[in-house]
């Protein structure tokens, strides 16, 4: 199949560029076909962000959203900041650039299925259960689309088999937009080399973790915005939690841990639930039901760690590049930008006479013009600093954000990948995790089944391990398993093989498309790659 443009990702990058290049295709009268693939089972399926919107880029793209009755329903009223302690919270200044006034609190999954509408309507085709499995590439090195990876038969006709059929989609650009960590970005970046192209920093990451609740109508203040610091982590760990009211008592509650953590004793999932045991949170949340969880890793490098955008047939978008706002904890709007940005790159190269592969150099050109550069830059030195710890994150964020408004004229860099920050665990004692009250607190289990999240059990395993033999000698023998306490889903356990010593046993059924393992393993050895198209979590409301 043949188009002009092909969208990997249905969110609110890969929506924007879409729409944005039919919105122009029709203003030029050009005829330009679009199509998205997303691999979740219907758009939104595996869309997470605990999401204050910045309406900025929705209201390029649709000026008239309130009247098309885009889902943005409860204005932010209130912002707070708290640095928490085991059993008090202590307000804090908001600094100005985290301050949500005309912003919106909102479930990006409901806006990505909305955008989804508005797209199909433009003539957009936009096929969900379709995965990328690889990128296919032109005799002369450039990308020309992308190959899928989605449940099939085999060549006689009977079920699957363990067979797994794809679809070649041939495009003159194919933008990349699989949001944190996709595979095919990460593919197109190694090949093409463009973090060195760029002279770009390592990325650094964080592993959000989250649930949606329903509270007592006493426990709601809609329109409320709560950031915090502090407990539970200790003083070396970056992250903190945050707390959004939206409409109709409904309460966004999660938790970030950046990925850079040293001890490789340290469960996201188990700080989470310690979290929403503090009494601030837990008089909210006390009542309530829990009615939906995920998870996922974010972008945190900033503009330093922003590779060269284009390649010869296509550019990354979105999270795909990393364009979060981490002071802000925002990437929805910029992503969006960038979306509307390369839209623009991709038509005006399709005007050009016998165009082949496009050359969308124009895109990242655009990017650095645009205020979504001048607002990175400003905060390009907040995570990066964290890393000296909390203290002297806070002095140096302090500085920066309150009284320089970003404007200190040093940048400091990310040297190292996340994995490389841990460290052995005869280092450290092991932690003593509360147990689960199931009121407030929940095991793994309980909360996968929340997410919704399903794979079929026949099809080829998503999550390889490059050697098989690492994770007995490495990961168990010096690190002690981490991995069976980073994953929020349970997917990895070392069990009894029935000799007397442990194994590694994957579960990738239970995987949230997290990425957290392909960022933490100590070894590097587990590679995360697509499922069959549709599998994973079936988000409603994230």
């Amino acid at each position: 199949m043949s188009y002009d443009v092909c969208v990997v990702g249905a969110g609110p990058a890969g929506l924007s560029a879409a729409i944005k290049i039919k919105q122009l295709a029709k203003e030029g009268d050009q005829d330009i076909s679009v199509c998205v693939v997303e691999k979740g089972a219907e758009v939104g399926a595996h869309i997470i962000s605990g999401n204050v919107l910045d309406p900025r880029s929705l209201v390029e793209l649709f000026p008239n959203w309130k009247e098309e009755s885009a889902p943005l329903r409860t204005e932010a009223k209130h912002d707070r900041a708290y640095m928490l302690t085991k059993n008090r919270a202590w307000r804090m200044p908001v600094p100005p650039q985290m301050r949500n006034k005309g912003n919106y609190i909102i479930s990006l999954s409901e806006l990505c299925r909305w955008m989804a509408g508005r797209a199909e309507d433009l003539g957009v085709e936009v096929y969900t259960g379709f995965a990328g499995r690889a990128m296919l590439y032109n005799p002369d090195g450039s990308v020309g689309g992308i190959l899928t990876n989605d449940a099939g038969v085999a060549k006689d006709g009977s079920a699957k088999a363990g067979y797994m059929a794809g679809v070649e989609l041939r495009a003159k650009a194919t933008l990349l937009a699989e949001g944190c960590r996709g595979s095919l970005s990460q593919e197109v970046i190694k090949t093409y080399k463009l973090r060195e192209e760029e002279g770009a920093d390592p990325q650094t990451y964080a592993l959000g973790i989250k649930e949606m609740w329903e509270v007592p109508a006493l426990n709601h203040r809609e329109g409320t915005v709560w950031h915090t610091l502090g407990y539970p982590l200790d003083s070396q760990t970056y992250g903190g939690g945050f707390m959004y009211h939206m409409a109709e008592n409904r309460v966004s509650v999660g938790f970030v841990v950046g990925l850079d953590y040293r001890n490789p004793y340290i469960s996201p999932y188990q700080e989470f639930q310690k979290f929403k045991l503090h009494p601030a949170i837990k008089k909210v949340l006390a009542g309530g039901t829990c009615v939906q969880y995920g998870a996922r890793a974010l972008n945190e490098g900033g503009v330093q760690s922003i590779p060269k955008l284009n390649f010869a047939g296509g550019a990354l978008i979105g999270c795909s590049a990393g364009f979060m706002n981490v002071p802000r904890i925002k990437g929805t709007h910029t992503a969006m930008k960038s979306g509307i940005l390369a839209g623009e790159a991709v038509v005006s190269a399709l005007k050009k006479e016998n165009p082949g592969p496009l050359d969308l150099a124009s895109y990242p050109a655009a990017m650095k013009e645009s205020w979504v550069w001048d607002e990175l830059h400003a905060v390009r030195n907040i995570r990066a600093v964290f890393r000296h710890g909390k203290w002297l994150g806070l002095a140096h964020a302090g500085l920066d954000l309150f009284l320089l408004r970003g404007s200190v004229p040093w940048t400091m860099r990310h040297r190292r990948e996340d994995h490389e920050a841990t460290q052995p665990a005869a280092d450290f004692a092991p932690i003593q995790y509360p147990k689960p009250d199931n009121e407030i607190t929940f095991d793994i289990p309980s909360s996968l089944y929340r997410s919704g999240t399903n794979h079929e059990h026949d099809q080829p395993p998503h999550l390889k391990l490059l050697n098989t033999g690492i994770p007995e000698v490495v990961n168990k023998a010096i690190y002690n398993g981490p991995e069976s306490r980073y994953c929020p889903a349970g997917v990895y356990d070392y069990v009894d093989d029935g000799s007397g010593h442990e194994a590694l046993q994957i579960s990738a059924q239970n995987c949230l498309h997290c990425k957290a393992c392909d960022i933490k393993d100590p070894a590097q050895n587990i590679k995360w790659t697509t499922p069959e198209g549709g599998g994973g979590p079936g988000y409603t409301c994230m």
